[in-house]
């Protein structure tokens, strides 16, 4: 397995093999995605690459893709489509432009199902951010994908906004090596009642997973 970092239209070509993977890992719950968004997706291929900072990172296993990472760089004025607004609701307008305006958006990461847990999803990320101007990086996810939120907390990435866990809402999250993560708020520890207190696990102890 090999990554290959495209910076331009050069990544065209492997247009249908991007199409095949990005269905492939976003069909599964919590995304639903059917051929309809993979197809949508490709067809945004070629204004994507023409953006500033474009940047992909391909992962080959031979001469098949078996992942891919897309980003570029989020200009000003801060974009009012898709799931931006509610990045912008949750960081406020200051926060939003001073961290996130001129950063590397991680627009899609996607791995064919067969990889995941491989640890090729987090060379991937790891490639499309390396070279980031002043590590600046930043990227939206689901808060009702536990699994993907799990996975950018394990590649030290900082949650910086806190929709309901219970809800619908899109989180925020900031590289590693960017420079406002920490001046992000963490969440308010959640209240717990009489009865969880009374049944949490003594000092020392690690509750069974079930």
């Amino acid at each position: 397995m090999n990554i290959r970092v495209f910076k331009d239209g050069a990544l065209l070509p492997h247009t249908t093999a991007l199409r095949s993977v990005y269905a492939d890992a976003f069909r599964a719950p919590p995304w639903d995605e059917d051929e309809e968004k993979a197809a949508e997706f490709a067809a945004r291929l070629p204004l994507n690459v023409r953006r500033p900072g474009f940047t992909a990172a391909l992962a080959f296993d031979g001469e098949e893709v078996i992942g891919f990472a897309t980003a570029w760089t989020t200009l000003p004025p801060f974009p009012t489509d898709r799931c931006y607004p509610q990045a912008a609701a949750g960081l406020g307008r200051d926060r939003t432009g001073d961290w996130l305006c001129g950063a590397r958006e991680i627009d899609e990461l996607a791995v064919r199902a067969a990889a995941k847990g491989t640890g090729l999803a987090a060379d991937l990320l790891e490639a499309v951010t390396a070279d980031a101007p002043e590590g600046r990086s930043w990227l939206l996810t689901s808060v009702q994908s536990g699994r993907a939120m799990a996975f950018y907390r394990r590649q030290g990435w900082t949650q910086a906004t806190h929709p309901s866990p219970d809800g619908k809402g899109i989180v925020v999250f900031l590289s590693p090596r960017h420079p406002a993560r920490s001046l992000a708020a963490q969440p308010l520890p959640r209240a717990s009642s009489p009865a969880s207190r009374r049944s949490a696990a003594p000092p020392g102890t690690a509750p069974t997973a079930g």
